[in-house]
């Protein structure tokens, strides 16, 4: 469960103050898929990467899993990340040197798993988002929604409890939007992850369970199917 409590986050930019985030309060249930919509500056982002740990709150409370993230040191939150989250982003974020297969076992170097043990999840991974016979590739040798789904394989190789995903389509034409969004979906359903993505795109949005709407730093509408 994740408990959100009039969260704020303000940045400073020169003499003048923004405020990205003005008071959100919301639960989220293990296991829901969620989207945040709104245009660019409302928010969505900036709330998923609080959730996520990559960033900390100006005030308010956040809780996932009954750790407190508001109070939680850097260490706290890099172990957080690492060991409950997988990202996924518009960018990928795939290093251009390493292989796909490099690419995904990434994280678990930081978890400290030994070389044979990653390399036997990270094909795993792989192979959960279909992807095995791209393994020994680079990144400039596959395509758009190949490299993502790469990146998905890589935010799942910690068996997360939570994947963060920001603006996951971004980047792809329509049609390798649309798998890319079935197959967060279907990992959602078939693992029970708590998936919570930002998106422009409301078609995209509506294959999720529940949309929540973002404008000015706030919720402005909740809707659950």
């Amino acid at each position: 469960m994740i408990v959100i409590s009039d969260l704020t986050k303000d940045y400073r930019l020169g003499d003048e103050t923004v405020h990205a985030l003005a008071g959100v309060s919301l639960e989220i249930p293990d296991g829901e898929f969620v989207a945040f919509v709104g245009p660019s500056g409302s928010g969505k982002s900036t709330l998923l990467h609080l959730i996520g740990g990559l960033d900390t709150c100006s005030s308010g409370k956040i809780t996932v899993e009954n750790q407190d993230l508001s109070q939680a040191s850097d260490k706290e939150l890099a172990k957080y990340r690492n060991s409950s989250v997988g990202f996924v982003f518009q960018t990928f974020n795939l290093h251009p040197t390493y292989t796909a297969l490099e690419n995904v076992a990434i994280p678990l170097i930081f978890s400290k798993v030994p070389a044979g043990e990653r390399m036997k999840r990270a094909a795993a991974a792989l192979e959960a988002v279909g992807m095995s016979a791209r393994a020994r590739h680079l990144p400039n040798q596959l395509s758009g929604g190949e490299r993502q789904r790469v990146a998905i394989a890589r935010a799942l190789v910690t068996n997360p409890k939570i994947i963060v995903a920001d603006e996951p389509t971004g980047n792809l034409d329509s049609a390798n939007g649309l798998k890319v969004m079935d197959m967060l979906g279907a990992l959602n359903k078939e693992k029970g992850i708590t998936l919570l993505i930002a998106t422009h795109d409301r078609e995209l949005a509506g294959r999720a369970q529940r949309v929540i709407t973002m404008r000015d730093g706030q919720i402005i509408g909740d809707n659950k199917k």
